[in-house]
């Protein structure tokens, strides 16, 4: 038999062919040897191809040698991962990133919707389980997984509703975690894109789950007294969550010693840290939510060090100076949010460079810089992949507009073409890196 690698590396010439309807499900890992995201994803994707071997095919293109199948499918930024069935493009995958995930993720897309249960041990076996269980007959009921079992809720939830596929679908996706969920690799995803309060500890419910909700049922003690003011909580494995910790709350692997460490982020990507130890009476982690909801706690925000000097013609820009130097209320700032790792970042520089020296000596234009990577970028800058550029206008700082790719400019052609209402030269996202437009770099 054809011995192929894993995962599978497609071709224009051989999509086609793995196109056919037996190809049930997969999801497609397109990427660039430059991408920074690809590489990080490659040994995580990887191993999964190997263990869903025999079950799920993965496979993966490479944009830069297929650009005009990635073209057919829509895919603008990498990675990006999609599900086929049948040979149609199913859905774009919006699971965890993990091995463990995808190997999870991927087993449930190829396994029934759902399992008949005839005995009572059936269910019993059934709802004993890692995750919430959902089981329906002449009536619909959640069961919250056994060892997340708390007097401060309900073990069991009835729907009580007409069944319709909104009103059960509305049902599950708002009672599936919980008051205080585990927080995991795989789930992170979804539990993240709310404002939510974190304590990180030695969670454990394997090999000490009595201990492991010891410090849960003290989040869910004085979390139940915030309930209503549209904060979630959850906890989490210190130890799946080191390098994260670490790169967005400055958290050192010695930091909070064996008592849970606590941080808030809201969906405006506002991040707090609990810096009073967590008191096993409670009182330190209500103490901090008061703070946080009477507006009295400190932003955390991760910068590199302002730069003792920064003369050159484009100014290099942190989290700290940012207000300083992009929001300057009496200054047109050009500013790229680039990651050192990037290909196109780095085919940007010289004709940015060239750009800023042009410019220099007109006192009302700043061009300028930040590592998106080592600094937090600010509420209004949407960056999504790199390099990004925004335009924040005089008096309009409150209105930063992005630039986007509408036809290649040179540097001289960019000078030439001024704004009515800005000094700031019109040119369109990336034009200035060359004399064709760079794709974009999805993160």
């Amino acid at each position: 038999p054809l011995t192929l690698p894993l995962p599978l590396m497609l071709q224009a010439a051989t999509m086609s062919y793995l196109f056919e309807p037996d190809i049930i499900r997969w999801p497609t890992h397109r990427e660039t040897e430059w991408c920074g995201h690809c590489k990080k994803l490659a040994p995580d994707f990887e191993t999964a191809a190997t263990r869903l071997k025999g079950t799920v095919p993965l496979a993966k293109v490479d944009c830069t040698a297929s650009p005009d199948t990635c073209g057919r499918f829509g895919v603008t930024g990498y990675p990006t991962l999609k599900i086929f069935r049948n040979g149609e493009d199913a859905s774009s995958y919006d699971g965890p990133r993990s091995a463990d995930g995808i190997v999870h993720f991927m087993k449930k897309q190829a396994g029934p919707n759902s399992v008949t249960l005839r005995r009572e041990a059936d269910l019993e076996a059934f709802v004993n389980h890692f995750d919430a269980s959902v089981v329906g007959k002449s009536r619909v009921l959640l069961f919250r997984p056994p060892r997340l079992s708390s007097k401060f809720e309900e073990s069991v939830l009835r729907f009580t509703e007409t069944i319709t596929t909104h009103t059960l679908r509305r049902f599950i996706r708002d009672n599936i975690f919980g008051m205080c969920p585990h927080l995991t690799n795989e789930n992170r995803d979804k539990l993240k894109g709310q404002d939510l309060l974190t304590a990180y500890y030695d969670l454990d419910y394997l090999q000490n789950p009595k201990g492991t909700n010891y410090w849960r049922n003290r989040v869910m003690k004085v979390g139940s007294q915030f309930a209503s003011q549209g904060l979630s909580f959850a906890v989490a494995n210190r130890r799946d969550f080191v390098d994260e910790l670490e790169e967005e709350f400055g958290l050192g692997s010695s930091d909070g010693g064996d008592l849970p460490f606590v941080t808030i982020r809201t969906q405006q990507g506002f991040k707090y840290t609990m810096r009073e130890e967590f008191t096993r009476d409670g009182k330190s982690l209500e103490r901090f939510l008061e703070d946080y909801f009477a507006g009295r706690l400190k932003r955390y925000i991760k910068s590199e060090p302002i730069p003792e000097k920064n003369k050159g013609p484009v100014k290099v820009v942190v989290a700290e100076s940012f207000e300083e130097i992009v929001n300057d209320p009496e200054k047109d700032v050009l500013i790229e949010f680039y990651a050192p790792w990037c290909g196109h970042c780095k085919s940007l520089e010289p004709k940015y460079k060239e750009l800023a020296e042009q410019l220099y000596s007109d006192p009302n234009i700043v061009i300028a810089k930040m590592d998106a990577t080592a600094n937090d970028v600010p509420q209004g800058f949407d960056v999504q992949g790199f390099p990004t550029i925004y335009f924040a206008q005089a008096g309009k700082k409150d209105q930063p507009k992005r630039y986007e790719v509408k036809c290649p400019y040179t540097v001289n052609t960019i000078l030439h073409k001024q704004t009515q209402t800005s000094h700031i030269p019109v040119f369109p996202l990336y034009s200035v890196s060359s004399n064709l437009p760079l794709q974009k770099n999805h993160i």
